[in-house]
């Protein structure tokens, strides 16, 4: 019997794992890093953990959301608002 899920979507699996990211932001922010958010934690899960895993499945996706190495997500994230820039948009009023 196969009991592997399946998604058709990036987007689908992102919303099934959102809670466990939702948690992870709450106890993160706990910490007093407010600026992390969970499509954060997803983006760095994504480029730099699960990119070169094979065979993932639910349970090690949320089991790497609760286990992320936070130090390493604060850098992540600190560097990616470095090249985060605001515009100041110039039209008519």
């Amino acid at each position: 019997m196969n009991n592997e899920i399946k998604f058709k979507s990036l987007q689908e699996l992102y919303e099934r794992i959102l809670p466990a990211l939702k948690s992870k932001t709450r106890e993160i922010h706990k910490k007093g890093m407010d600026y992390i958010h969970e499509e954060d934690i997803w983006n760095y899960l994504k480029t730099y953990k699960w990119t070169s895993s094979r065979s993932l499945d639910l349970g090690d996706m949320v089991n790497d959301i609760f286990n992320i190495e936070e130090r390493e997500l604060d850098s992540f994230v600190k560097n990616e608002l470095k090249n985060y820039r605001r515009n100041v948009k110039q039209g008519e009023i």
